[in-house]
């Protein structure tokens, strides 16, 4: 199960932070990932989070702005995203998903590019406007 977090309404210049918890068969995946998707458009990857190394990748629209984590302490099951510089167009439903079959995660890794069909678990997502 993932559960989401953290997600409202925001100025633009503003911040925001969204949390994923993850529980049950997700709690060890090998990577986490957080997808958005505005009405009308396709499902987007923004931020993932490869748990076997620490490594992570973006999606060029939120570099530098946004940064995904995992908490290093007793609740490593949780993703934080960070997000800052809020821009009108981050409106969105954003999804915490997690699970990247081998064969998938070694493609990432190697071009740091991924898509919703990457990844197996989904949460329910949370919703981010900003005015």
């Amino acid at each position: 199960q993932l559960v989401e977090s953290g997600g409202g309404s925001v100025q633009a210049g503003g911040s925001l932070n969204l949390s994923c918890v993850a529980s049950g068969y997700t709690d060890s995946s090998n990577c986490i990932s957080w997808f958005r998707q505005a009405p009308g458009q396709a499902r987007e990857g923004v931020a993932l989070i490869y748990t076997g190394g620490g490594s992570t990748f973006y999606a060029d629209s939120v570099k530098g702005r946004f940064t995904i984590s995992q908490d290093k302490g007793k609740n490593k099951n949780t993703v934080s995203l960070q997000m800052s510089s809020l821009k009108p167009e981050d409106t969105a439903m954003y999804f915490c998903a997690a699970e990247c079959p081998i064969g998938n995660m070694v493609r990432i890794l190697k071009t740091r590019t991924w898509g919703p069909a990457d990844v197996t678990y989904w949460g329910q997502g949370t919703q981010v406007t900003v005015s």
